[in-house]
């Protein structure tokens, strides 16, 4: 059981559609640079956390605490769990800021990097098994939008009021509202060093947000509006003045089954573009 520290990096939305224990997902980089899965994580500790009384944000700061591997029930490698989940033993320590084109992050996120999907695939399988990993695409062709499933199954429902009683006292417990489901799945399809061209869907907490937000800030309240303005972020504003990477993550059940590509995007990287340093390699050029 040892004492890590990890750099918090992804936050994906709360899917009742994987394994009962992933409701809620973080990961994060450890001081080498190497993927790390901490699971489950109550939805009270992602938005509640505190620094002298202030809301802090929880995405690329450190933070240390004492975790077990789930070698007994997930053969992933990065997978862990805390010790304590009340998160007595907890230390909330820098956070990187976006100095410099996100510069300390890159310290970090960028140390070990796929280029090539066919590459990575064949990592997730046996004996490695690697299942965390940063994504450099060559070009990202297009964010896809299709419409989805209204509201989540009452199964689904069943699984996440569960999720949140095992971190309360069923004596004093008051059950926190389900998240409201987004009607619309989002992914990126994209191409590798290799040229091949795939399409992941992008399960990140970010991209939610920003369709719930888009949708109440929006002149029009419409849906149609909302998905227009993820795209001009996602799309026309990420490819054209960020530099992109993608955090890409398996899905238990999928990884577990052996589907030959059990990925999805877990997570935007998306620091922008140096745009000096480009225009001065061109003229070398």
């Amino acid at each position: 059981m040892p004492r890590l520290k990890v750099l918090l990096t992804v936050t994906t939305y709360p899917l009742p559609s994987h394994s009962y224990d992933e409701l809620v997902c973080t990961a994060g980089i450890l001081e080498d640079g190497s993927w790390i899965r901490i699971y489950p994580m109550p939805l009270s500790f992602l938005k509640e956390q505190k620094i002298n009384g202030n809301i802090t944000v929880t995405k690329y700061t450190w933070i240390e605490l004492n975790l077990r591997r789930r070698d007994d029930t997930d053969f992933r490698p990065e997978s862990h769990s805390p010790v304590d989940y009340e998160f007595k033993d907890l230390k909330i320590l820098e956070h990187l800021d976006t100095k410099n084109f996100w510069a300390k992050r890159k310290e970090f996120c960028l140390r070990n990097v796929y280029t090539n999907l066919t590459r990575l695939i064949e990592d997730s399988k046996a004996p490695q098994n690697k299942s965390l990993a940063t994504f450099k695409p060559t070009k990202i062709i297009d964010l896809v939008i299709e419409k989805d499933e209204r509201e989540w199954k009452d199964t689904w429902k069943a699984k996440f009021i569960q999720y949140q009683l095992n971190f309360d006292n069923p004596e004093d417990t008051i059950i926190r509202s389900i998240p409201n489901k987004v009607p619309y799945r989002f992914s990126y399809k994209f191409m590798d060093d290799d040229g091949r061209i795939s399409t992941l869907m992008i399960e990140d907490w970010e991209i939610e947000q920003l369709y719930w937000h888009s949708l109440r800030s929006s002149e029009s309240k419409s849906e149609e509006e909302a998905c227009r303005l993820v795209k001009h972020k996602y799309f026309d504003t990420f490819t054209t003045k960020h530099d992109i990477y993608l955090f890409l993550g398996s899905q238990r059940s999928m990884h577990i089954k052996r589907y030959y590509n059990p990925f999805v995007i877990i997570g935007v990287f998306y620091p922008l573009k140096d745009m000096a340093n480009e225009n001065q390699l061109t003229l070398l050029f």
